[in-house]
């Protein structure tokens, strides 16, 4: 006796999709930064601020050179 038409289909779907497993998906994931602009912003903040205060500091005690 045949196999009903609804798992002749889904044999060919699985048939199909055989060769495509195990391969994830190379779109979105690639463009994402692992963190977001307020963070980012807030970092570069606190990095670049605390190197001028201190370049700053440095200059006015005479300790440049």
């Amino acid at each position: 006796m045949p196999a009903p038409r609804k798992t002749a289909l889904k044999g060919e779907q699985f048939e199909q999709n055989i060769t495509k497993r195990g391969r994830a998906s190379q779109g979105k994931k690639k463009d994402k930064y692992p963190v977001g602009p307020w963070v980012l912003g807030l970092f570069l903040f606190v990095v670049v601020g605390s190197a001028v205060l201190q370049i700053i500091a440095s200059a006015q005690r005479g300790g440049f050179f």
